[in-house]
């Protein structure tokens, strides 16, 4: 069960669609979206109108409840809307069944607040299980998982399991196998809830290196200092609806 949502995570339901990240438009639109849950009829998200251009790099802001993983789901197609629609690529995600989805959601790297390493592998099984699953080739496995590790700062940790890391260092682990494959899009939800300022700019400074090397990042968020740290584009969230949309270099403003 748990490796199973492991797989999940890193989409591990291996498919053999080949295709060039870099010929992706990369740009992801919600058109006037709104998501509702059957059972007690919440509405999440309320007639959300966003834009995410290819190489953008978004702080998606608010308050526990305002909307924010509700969000991310929708883009990995783990939720669908209630109405409106949601697009990748230029291509609507409501469209993609079976082997599609499986395909889809390897374009993503997914980073977590909880790191969910598989416990019984060390650090370098755990990015090799990863790269296994996406179908890279051995030789240039070794070539990814060294250059991963490199960039969150913990090559020296690749023979260690997760019991032995500090929190901080497994979720650098965890964001180092959301960079493995090189995906045109990094999703990151809350990647700093748990932890202290120090590791929290760690990890901030390897999201900065996946979007220098052309990844659109999307950070859901709601810590101050991690926007206050890297001035980009800010979209708040209130209540599953936009209340402010601020361009590069916005003010963190929740309220």
């Amino acid at each position: 069960m748990f490796k199973t949502s492991i797989l999940f995570q890193i989409c591990a339901h291996k498919t053999r669609i080949q295709a060039s990240w870099s010929n992706l438009i990369g740009m992801i639109h919600f058109h006037r979206v709104t998501l509702e849950y059957p059972r007690t009829k919440t509405k999440a998200l309320y007639d959300i109108n966003l834009e995410i251009r290819k190489g953008e790099f978004l702080f998606l802001v608010g308050h526990s409840g305002a909307g924010k993983s509700s969000l991310l789901s929708l883009l990995l197609k783990r939720l669908e809307p209630t109405a409106g629609a949601v697009y990748f690529a230029s291509e609507n995600l409501k469209a993609l069944r079976g082997d599609r989805v499986a395909f889809h959601r390897r374009r993503i790297g997914v980073v977590f607040q909880d790191h969910r390493l598989l416990k019984d592998y060390t650090v370098e099984e755990n990015l090799l299980f990863a790269l296994k699953v996406l179908g890279v080739p051995k030789a240039e496995a070794e070539i990814r998982l060294t250059r991963s590790l490199r960039t969150v700062g913990l090559s020296h940790k690749k023979r260690s399991y997760p019991e032995e890391l500090s929190v901080g260092e497994a979720q650098r682990v965890a964001l180092a196998r959301a960079m493995l494959g090189d995906p045109p899009v990094i999703l990151a939800d809350e990647p700093t809830g748990n932890l202290d300022p120090t590791n929290a700019l760690t990890v901030l400074e390897a999201l900065k290196t996946a979007h220098a090397r052309g990844s659109t990042v999307v950070v859901a968020t709601h810590a101050r200092e991690l926007v206050e740290a890297y001035p980009q584009r800010v979209v708040v969230l209130k209540a599953g609806q936009i209340v402010r949309d601020e361009p590069a270099g916005g003010k963190f403003g929740l309220n």
